[in-house]
């Protein structure tokens, strides 16, 4: 008994083996006419002159007929059995012929199904293989009394099964070659979607804008809707971005997104993908299997209207420490596949490409501040000194590191001068920033106790930046203010910077335009010039580097004009404020600014 059992057992799984399963798929028919298939069973009947003859391929659950002739109703419209009735079946489970002259005396078949419902007496069954042996069905001659199958009958049915299994073979091949056509175009358009979402990742460090953008991309092309979410200080999901096919449906899926952050129990799949780093994937779901890995109801009923039978959850994972940093959660509903092996790894794949981006949005942040402080260390808090009215403002270029080259000062004499400065070091990054306080602290060095004009100081400037090799290029802009009775007296020298600008009390404004002079640090120059301004009380001048006035195709005197024109249209406006209209006036921060305005009261 226990040995018919194990038996029993060893010819189901032979029946179930998946390698043959799959073989059997790809032949590509079923349980209808085919008419290659029925010309075998035509040969078969009238060379063996038998009443019946079949095609027969044999799944784990029934034997079905391509090809037959002379079935009885209902097996004729049928055209398939179950496996109670299949004398087929021992053909694959066996792997080799079966003959059986009479088949009510053998005991393998005299108990099946088919001798009193089909009239199966006599039965002759040759092995219909795949291209690597595996037997798929057989093709079989059948007769309704006893019969002596001669040897020449069955080496007739050999070579017919023979050519009948080079068609199965031509038609497993043929589906093969399809198969790798539809896997070579789903990753020719899944490689066209990482790198699409990789350009989407990269073009932005604002990582919630890169994350949503993520989202909407992902679906339809991967899944019915998806929620991206990342692990808050609590642990539990913070949403991020929600998406789904229908734009209908986003209030739904915003709304099941809202529920996740404090709905989910300790079975939840979200938390279990957090807690290992591994992808989880389900199919043949319902919005009931919610209920089980939740704590709020809604989810469920939320679930159902969205579309939900099968998901793929997976890690979004930092690429270095391979820490868990949030998941994403694709969904599929009942009019779409379940989610393959393939769809996981470029679920995964995303979910690495994610995380990357998420560590480098950190990572720039982090940097930017840094850059910020020091930015801020090194500009100089301006003075309070009577009769003058400081105000700056430092702005980095929008794109960059958020530190640069551009500087401004503003420091009093011993003979009650002002010294006042703006300039700018190529480059916005750390070394321009770095060679800019250099150079600003040379001026304060050079300048303070002396009352050389601006000419002979930048001069001495530059034989100090070649002696002490400091590698600097830079644009400069330094100016003495003096109060003499009821007006001043500006001196200033440029090297290759924007003219200041001065807003005089009458509202109009004065372009300070001068012979140009090579920047400080590229040649040596012993005879700069200084020139010589009065100005009266009540006047603002503006000093500036170039990022206020040039944008990338306009003219240098166009940007001017802006900065004139919004002098001119804010004349009494507080300093600060002014500084922010002058600003305005800057459509576009291609590079750094530096701002000092002067208010001469």
């Amino acid at each position: 008994m226990a040995e018919d059992v194990e038996a029993a057992a060893a010819h189901a799984g032979s029946l179930a083996d998946p390698a043959r399963l799959r073989s059997l798929q790809r032949v590509c028919v079923g349980a209808e006419p085919d008419e290659a298939f029925d010309r075998f069973a035509s040969l078969v009947k009238r060379l063996l002159d038998v009443p019946v003859a079949l095609v027969s391929l044999v799944d784990d659950q029934r034997q079905f007929f391509p090809g037959q002739v002379g079935l009885a109703e209902p097996w004729l419209t049928k055209r398939e059995t179950p496996l109670s009735h299949s004398f087929c079946q021992h053909v694959v489970i066996e792997g080799e012929a079966k003959v059986f002259p009479d088949a009510r005396i053998y005991a393998q078949v005299r108990d099946n199904l088919a001798i009193p419902e089909l009239g199966v007496v006599a039965y002759a069954g040759m092995p219909l293989t795949d291209a690597d042996g595996r037997t798929l069905g057989s093709l079989c001659a059948i007769d309704t009394k006893p019969r002596a199958w001669t040897k020449a009958e069955l080496a007739t049915l050999r070579d017919l099964s023979e050519a009948c299994s080079s068609e199965l073979r031509l038609r497993i091949s043929r589906e093969l070659a399809e198969e790798a056509r539809r896997h070579a175009e789903n990753a020719h358009d899944q490689l066209a979607m990482l790198a699409e979402l990789t350009e989407t990742l990269a073009a932005t460090t604002d990582i919630d804008e890169a994350l949503g953008s993520l989202g909407r991309a992902l679906t339809p092309r991967l899944a019915d809707w998806c929620l991206i979410s990342l692990i808050g200080p609590d642990g539990m999901p913070r949403q991020v971005s929600t998406a789904h096919r229908d734009p209908e449906r986003a209030e739904d899926v915003a709304r099941f997104a809202e529920l996740m952050a404090t709905g989910l129990n300790a079975k939840s799949i979200v938390l279990a993908v957090q807690g290992t780093g591994r992808p989880i994937r389900r199919d043949g779901e319902s919005a009931a299997n919610i209920l089980e890995r939740t704590i709020d109801t809604e989810l469920a009923t939320i679930a159902e209207r969205l579309g939900y039978a099968s998901f793929l959850v997976v890690p979004i994972t930092a690429p270095v420490s391979h820490r868990v940093l949030g998941t994403i959660t694709l969904v599929n509903g009942l009019s779409r596949p379940a989610f393959s092996d393939a769809d996981e790894r470029t679920g995964t794949d995303i979910g690495r490409r994610a995380g990357l981006a998420i560590d480098n949005s950190r990572l720039y942040r982090q940097q930017r501040h840094v850059a910020e402080v020091l930015q801020q260390s090194m500009l100089t808090e301006l003075p309070t000194i009577d009769g003058i009215e400081l105000h700056a403002r430092y702005l980095p270029a929008q794109d960059g590191a958020a530190v640069g080259g551009d500087w401004y000062d503003a420091f009093a004499q011993p003979d009650g001068s002002v010294m006042l400065a703006v300039g700018d070091v190529s480059g916005h990054d750390i070394e321009a920033a770095a060679t800019m306080g250099q150079l600003r602290n040379l001026v304060r060095g050079d300048a303070f106790g002396r009352d050389d004009e601006a000419g002979p100081l930048l001069s001495q400037l530059d034989k100090a930046l070649r002696g002490l090799r400091v590698p600097a290029a830079a644009t400069v802009v330094l100016a003495r203010l003096r109060r003499e009775a009821d007006r001043y007296t500006l001196s200033y020298s440029n090297a290759g910077h924007p003219p200041p600008l001065l807003l005089l009390p009458d509202g109009t404004v004065e372009t300070w335009w001068t012979t140009p002079e090579p920047l400080l640090g590229l040649v040596s120059r012993n005879d700069r010039a200084t020139h010589v301004r009065t100005v009266p009380p009540g006047s603002t001048l503006v000093l500036y580097t170039d990022g206020l006035v040039e944008t990338p195709g306009r003219l240098l005197d166009d940007g001017i004009a802006l900065v004139e024109q919004a002098l001119r249209d804010n004349p009494g406006r507080p300093g600060d404020e002014l500084c922010e209209r002058l600003i305005e006036a800057a459509s576009r921060r291609a590079d750094d600014i530096a701002l000092l305005l002067i208010r001469l009261l």
